[in-house]
């Protein structure tokens, strides 16, 4: 029993520290918004996805390869300075030519130099910390790693609100004091990179000690080893950055106006309630898949869950979907913005799918075949550029980059079902999960896309409590047995 105490208690607090994150970039939204033109966020959100795209390339799958080795080798220090020293000179390779061709990226990217001088640092600064915080995870320290995760995401928002609020006041109170002379007009952008910045260091000095704690012995052979378990995830993590974030990129590429991607960039924010959902449990449920595999019902099990993420996942798609006019209010509030609504069903349902999909890709990492997850990861990754390109050419815009996610993570989930179906069945209830998927899709187009139902917020409350009730009467057996067992 204390062993799974001490599992959920250490899920829990992990999962808080990856969570939190992705909600103080959910809050930071609506600052964004309101402070900077559409061009600007535009301009904010591609470098912030050329940053997901090139954490990736600088891990390059080392940080799954530390634990991978620590936990079978039997010099862990071995492992530890390896991995160190490793991610330390790859990382000051990148940062000494990136800053040397600073301005060649500049032109290339059109974004401003001084940008991407902030965003070198940025990257730099993370790859070096990598190995400190999974120390500490392998070293089950899980309050310190959380403080520091949450203490970094802090930093990041109290600074995001000086610069952008605060500062400009008290330059205005204070003019030729010390916050007049490091106030600057029009420079809202810059700030947002200065505040990950500051963030960033703050993080790598907390943690600095751990490159003071080696002896810098590089083992060679042990790093061929721990490179070649490592570069399938770096091929499966470039896949899921395309996935995931490189639609931004790839419409500034296209020519799509810089006003149209800011527009699209902070509807598709919205779509975040799913992705929270969604991190928070895959979190919590992973560690539990793995520990219940031996068990003689695990099959069962795993059908039973996937079905109530599927009821659950669902109910929250349907919420936002049939609410997405009022949530848009406090998290995008300026209406200019608002011309990108329309995606925001897709980006929901799109993630939606993407939950699913991590439910279903229990087989393969049961069965220890996860170079297959890297092999669906790139078809989704063909699938989201393939569609890209054509629905970009074809004059839908942004909206062309919201039906090639859903449709990427879709054929992901397909896959996924049809193979795992092969070599290791797992009796799902497909008839019971397709009528609440069908179901909430349906309710959720109704909701959203009929003009006369659009505002009448007294039918969305209708449909809502019938699929609350449709919720009740296919599942009251269960719910019965669980009232009944908390009575007892």
């Amino acid at each position: 029993m204390s062993l799974y105490k001490s599992l959920f208690k250490q899920t829990l607090i992990y999962g808080l520290a990856t969570v939190l994150p992705r909600m103080i970039s959910f809050l930071l939204n609506p600052l964004y918004v309101d402070q900077l033109p559409k061009q600007e966020f535009a301009d904010v959100s591609i470098v912030f996805a050329w940053l997901v795209f090139f954490n990736v390339i600088l891990s390059y799958g080392m940080e799954t390869a530390f634990f991978r080795f620590y936990n079978t080798e039997n010099d862990k220090k071995r492992v530890i300075t390896t991995a160190t020293v490793s991610l330390f000179w790859t990382s000051i390779l990148f940062l000494v030519l990136s800053l040397l061709y600073r301005n060649t990226l500049s032109d290339w990217s059109e974004i401003k130099v001084e940008y991407i001088t902030y965003t070198i640092w940025i990257l730099v600064l993370d790859a070096l910390v990598i190995i400190p915080f999974s120390k500490l995870r392998a070293m089950q320290r899980p309050m310190f790693y959380a403080f520091i995760k949450i203490g970094n995401v802090g930093l990041n928002m109290v600074l995001n609100l000086f610069f952008l609020l605060l500062l400009p006041k008290l330059a205005q109170v204070d003019n030729e004091g010390f916050f007049n002379s490091i106030y600057f007009e029009n420079f809202q952008v810059g700030y947002i990179f200065v505040a990950n910045l500051i963030a960033s260091l703050a993080t790598f000095a907390v943690l600095s000690p751990n490159y003071l704690q080696i002896n810098w012995k590089f083992d060679f052979s042990l790093w061929k080893r721990m490179m070649q378990y490592g570069l399938p995830i770096l091929i499966a993590g470039v896949a899921f950055a395309i996935n995931e974030h490189f639609d931004k990129i790839l419409l500034d590429w296209m020519n799509v106006s810089k006003s149209d991607i800011g527009a699209y960039a902070a509807c598709y924010k919205i779509g975040m309630f799913m992705v929270l959902f969604r991190t928070a449990y895959t979190l919590g449920i992973e560690p539990f898949f793995f520990s219940y595999a031996a068990n003689e019902n695990a099959q069962q099990t795993y059908a039973t869950i996937t079905k109530y993420f599927v009821i659950f996942g669902s109910f929250i798609s349907f919420f936002v979907i049939a609410f997405i006019d009022l949530l848009k209010l406090p998290l995008v509030p300026e209406d200019s913005y608002w011309i990108a609504i329309k995606v925001v069903p897709l980006i929901v349902v799109a993630n939606f799918f993407l939950g699913i999909y991590t439910n279903l890709s229990v087989w393969y990492k049961l069965i220890d075949k996860t170079r297959i997850g890297a092999y669906i990861s790139i078809v989704g990754a063909l699938v989201t550029l393939l569609l890209n390109y054509i629905l970009i050419k074809q004059g839908l815009s942004y909206y062309g980059s919201a039906i090639a996610t859903i449709s990427a993570y879709g054929t992901m989930m397909i896959i996924s079902y049809q193979m795992g179906q092969k070599q290791y069945p797992i009796p799902y209830d497909i008839k019971t999960i397709l009528q609440y998927l069908l179901l909430s899709l349906i309710f959720s187009g109704i909701s959203f896309y009929i003009p006369i139902l659009r505002e009448n917020y007294f039918v969305k409350i209708v449909l809502l409590s019938l699929f609350l009730y449709f919720i009740y009467h296919n599942e009251k057996a269960t719910l019965s047995k669980i009232i009944k067992r908390k009575a007892q």
